[in-house]
């Protein structure tokens, strides 16, 4: 039943789409623009680093309270198994994020969701997956490549880890984690499926940090968009 429970929590913190909610306060909604996702990348290309950083930080911290509110309700009573908890609450956040209903199940790809569970999983997995994300983003400038290989970063380091006895968990919840985990990496994978094929090909869109990278709607478009909805509003009205 905390397996359940632990599943609801995530996956109820995972419904806030911050993207999503971001961009309706800017007038827009993020999944008309670029790739249509609505996460941190889309929205860093769309509105700016600002903008992108915002969400990311939404979607970090949705997930670090989903995971210490699991730990919190059971790691006094399930000692053995909080870090199978932990994961089973992030996979409902990236099911709630990546397929919200009330958005048609049309949200993120759980990268951000992924990054704020390794924060809050356990601190040797924080240097690790900083590396395995910064080392091809900044030097290849690709986050679909950055972002897989963060993914599976974490899922060798998972079974590693799970077999020298660091997560002090018996064979049995060891082998479920690794279940769990192949889960997370998997549907991170699929949901890349097209920037994979895009980086086969040779084109898939490079992002930058600051000024090289555009945002392809500026404050003055937001403006005009938002004069022109409140226009059609009042047009409506009479």
């Amino acid at each position: 039943m905390v397996r359940i429970w632990s599943l609801l929590i995530g996956y109820a913190f995972g419904l806030f789409q911050t993207a999503y909610f971001y961009g309706k306060l800017k007038g827009i909604d993020i999944r008309n623009y670029g790739s249509g996702n609505a996460g941190t990348t889309n929205m860093l290309r769309t509105l700016g680093t600002k903008s992108g950083l915002i969400v990311l930080l939404g979607d970090v911290l949705k997930t670090i309270i989903a995971i210490n509110v699991v730990t919190l309700l059971f790691r006094d009573s399930h000692t053995e198994m909080i870090y199978l908890l932990k994961m089973y609450a992030t996979i409902g956040c990236i099911i709630g994020h990546n397929y919200p209903f009330y958005m048609h199940f049309h949200g993120g790809k759980g990268v951000a969701v992924t990054g704020g569970f390794l924060l809050a999983f356990k601190w040797e997995f924080i240097p690790v997956g900083l590396a395995t994300f910064f080392f091809p983003f900044l030097t290849m400038h690709f986050v679909s490549l950055g972002s897989l290989c963060m993914v599976t970063g974490f899922y060798i380091q998972l079974i590693v880890e799970g077999q020298m006895g660091v997560f002090g968990a018996p064979q049995a919840i060891l082998i479920e984690m690794y279940i769990l985990g192949a889960f997370i990496t998997g549907l991170c994978w699929l949901q890349h499926r097209k920037n994979l094929s895009r980086l086969a090909h040779g084109n898939e869109r490079k992002t930058y940090l600051g000024k090289k990278n555009h945002a392809s709607l500026s404050g003055d478009d937001l403006k005009k968009m938002k004069e022109e909805h409140e226009h059609g509003t009042e047009h409506g009205g009479k």
